[in-house]
């Protein structure tokens, strides 16, 4: 009898597993691509910081969804590495929004409503479909999961730009724009330390793999 307790998560996963896991992780890397493109360009014309710390998101989820594709059907140890890898770059991309707002805080901005509000209206539907192409494999392993984060995080910052774009035009003041780019870069600091509190045991000390005991 065995005498070993293994985590689920690190069975081995099947080949038709880890097809249908690529499958996805390349689609949601190819719309986050062309969603930060699209976003960063709309958020400088629009001279908006929530727009711009929005496009960085779907940059950051994109890099996210590169090193979940590299560590797919590999060890505990790897997909926990990969993980932490992805909350430091969470925090990155966090203070990088937090030095743009303050940016914006000193230079003055006008952003432009209706540019920000139909970006961010776009970027939403895009985000719904990687939300639901994501969505049952939210709860497999810890790599998966944190990709998941990403993907939820996703709607609430474009969410929060469409939000801003409509206090923004009702007001005609810049500071709902800057709330919310203060608002996501709190989000990717929070995203950040969840993930790395869940990854980082896990990648220092890996569960041992079951090993069969023979009875004497």
């Amino acid at each position: 009898m065995s005498g070993c307790h293994c985590d689920d998560t690190a069975s081995t996963l099947s080949q038709a597993q880890d097809a249908s896991r690529r499958r996805v992780l390349w689609a949601v890397l190819g719309i986050n691509a062309a969603l930060f493109v699209g976003e960063f360009t709309a958020g400088w014309w629009a001279d908006s910081s929530a727009l711009q710390a929005d496009s960085l998101d779907s940059l950051g989820d994109a890099g996210v969804y590169a090193l979940s594709l590299a560590v797919v059907g590999g060890s505990l140890r790897q997909r926990n590495g990969a993980a932490v890898v992805k909350g430091l770059l969470q925090g990155l991309f966090g203070l990088l929004v937090l030095a743009e707002v303050v940016r914006r805080l000193l230079t003055g901005a006008e952003p432009l409503a209706p540019l920000m509000a139909g970006a961010a209206a776009i970027a939403l539907l895009a985000n719904l479909a990687c939300f639901g192409l994501l969505m049952r494999f939210r709860g497999e392993d810890l790599n998966m999961r944190s990709v998941w984060l990403c993907s939820r995080n996703d709607l609430a910052s474009n969410a929060g730009v469409i939000a801003a774009a409509g206090i923004v035009a009702l007001t005609g003041s810049a500071w709902p724009d800057t709330a919310v780019g203060l608002l996501i870069a709190v989000l990717f600091l929070h995203t950040s330390w969840q993930v790395l509190r869940e990854a980082w045991p896990g990648w220092r000390h890996p569960a041992e793999p079951c090993t069969k005991e023979t009875a004497p």
